[in-house]
């Protein structure tokens, strides 16, 4: 006797964040045994699946993501399953998108009542990976396609000097909370918005940073950067900077302070170069390379 068909279509999201990744473990009513899968669950009909995902990860974890505009999808057919109490020749189709939460995020907890999960936790991406925690199959069928999402960005970055380019002191910022690199110090500067010249987006951002007027002089090095993290947005990405440095002046009477609220910048200050070059205030490598092309090409 054929069994009943029956098909489901399901939208979930891969969420991975400092090397670990948000599952959420299945009620006992569905397995008897310990397992773990993505975030998410059925499409209501005529429900866009991205909303659908989002709407079943804050009802699983209590958390409000983001996910990518693509997705893989992943087909799953068990001829004799039983699911609700009964068998039937049972068809899942999966849409797995890539996702993020911010990085101040609350602890997952799980929201819905009687719902087919009962706990949401963040675990270690190494031990899902080797089977220690247990999972269903679709959450290692989903990582073998899951990358970090890769991201480059071209920055331009002003190189200022007060006083004596070598016992003075140089202008350097603060990266916030919500930057990559939390608490060193850099280089003022940021993104090159797209068709803005790069002179010009270092004025823009110098401004925003530091509340001080930049005139920018000669590009002194391209330096680049590739590195994996958790972003400002959450999202985890595989990072590619590329930082154009140019020498640049501030009046004499300039008194830097941060001006955009909220940014990748918490202070701004005129750091003494001894502090710099003795290693004593941590700064990145861009500062130390962008010092080296100073004294190679102005003789500073």
């Amino acid at each position: 006797m054929a069994l009943p068909r029956r098909q489901r279509v399901a939208a979930y999201a891969v969420i991975v964040r400092d090397e670990r990744i948000l599952l959420s473990k299945l009620a006992p009513w569905i397995t008897t045994n310990e397992q773990w899968t993505l975030p998410g669950g059925g499409i209501d009909h005529g429900e866009d699946p991205r909303h659908a995902v989002v709407r079943e990860i804050r009802e699983e974890t209590g958390l409000d993501a983001v996910v990518g505009e693509q997705a893989r999808v992943y087909s799953a057919h068990q001829a004799r399953m039983r699911r609700d109490g009964r068998r039937s020749d049972y068809h899942a189709l999966r849409i797995v998108y890539d996702g993020w939460v911010p990085p101040d995020a609350p602890e997952p907890r799980v929201v819905e009542v009687d719902g087919s999960t009962v706990d949401s936790a963040w675990l270690p991406l190494g031990d899902v990976l080797d089977g220690t925690v247990p999972t269903v199959p679709m959450v290692q069928q989903a990582l073998a396609d899951w990358s970090p999402f890769r991201m480059q960005r071209v920055g331009a970055y002003a190189l200022v000097f007060r006083g004596d380019p070598v016992e003075g002191d140089v202008l350097l910022v603060r990266f916030s909370v919500k930057g990559f690199h939390t608490g060193s110090w850099s280089l003022p500067g940021g993104g090159i918005d797209h068709g803005e010249r790069p002179a010009d987006a270092l004025v823009r951002e110098v401004e925003e940073e530091c509340g001080v007027a930049a005139e920018v002089g000669e590009l002194l090095l391209v330096h680049d950067e590739h590195f994996s993290g958790t972003a400002p947005s959450g999202r985890y990405e595989d990072f590619h900077a590329v930082a154009l440095v140019f020498a640049a002046t501030v009046p004499d009477d300039a008194r830097p302070r941060v001006v955009e609220v909220g940014g990748t910048t918490d202070q701004v200050a005129w750091v003494p170069l001894r502090e710099v070059t003795d290693g004593s205030h941590p700064v990145l490598d861009v500062v130390h390379e962008a010092l080296a092309a100073s004294v190679r090409k102005l003789g500073r």
